[in-house]
């Protein structure tokens, strides 16, 4: 009986190793598994975070684009600014060419298209209109009244009544080709070549 007993004895110990090694197997295979989910969810967090980084990289790199590209545009807004205002202070320190304002004066006055008409002048050039139009007998008949007005220069002619009036100013001129010459001035200073 003692044979029979050392034999299940032993039996029993090769099946109990038997399932230790199993169960040793089934764990290292668990512990591998894990191991390499672990591994996987930690390099999915990785891109993830990767990802994120890289977004918010473009945002402040697209947010820094959009400001060095309004300091630009301010900045050439601001020269076109100077520009101009240079241009409207030559415009107010220099006399009008005598040829010129009495271009302006007839044209002024025949889009009146009326018999007598007043016309208004820069203060600087009222006494240099009125020795040319007593030469011009011809625009001189078409003059009512000569009267300063509050601009650069140039010529505003109404008729009598003041309820059509032609604004031929160098302010007003010159707003009408600033859409025209902006551009071309822009080019000419901004774009490279």
């Amino acid at each position: 009986m003692e044979k029979i007993s050392e034999a299940v004895i032993s039996k029993v110990r090769i099946e109990a190793q038997n399932i230790i090694k199993e169960a040793e197997e089934k764990a290292r295979e668990e512990k591998e598994k894990a191991r390499k989910q672990r591994e996987k969810e930690s390099q999915k967090e990785k891109q993830k975070m990767l990802e994120e980084a890289e977004r918010e990289a473009a945002r402040i790199v697209a947010q820094a684009s959009i400001k060095a590209r309004q300091k630009l545009s301010s900045a050439k807004t601001d020269i076109i600014t100077k520009i101009i205002t240079r241009v409207k202070q030559e415009l107010s320190e220099s006399s009008s060419n005598e040829s010129y304002i009495l271009h302006l004066i007839r044209e002024a006055i025949d889009g009146l298209g009326m018999d007598k008409s007043r016309i208004y002048l820069s203060s600087k050039d009222v006494s240099t209109v009125k020795k040319f139009l007593e030469e011009d007998k011809e625009i001189t008949s078409k003059i009512a009244e000569i009267e300063e007005g509050n601009f650069l220069g140039g010529v505003i002619a109404e008729d009598i009544d003041g309820k059509l009036r032609i604004d031929n100013t160098y302010e007003t001129r010159l707003e009408m080709l600033l859409p025209k010459l902006l551009p071309e001035i822009s080019k000419e200073l901004f774009e490279r070549t």
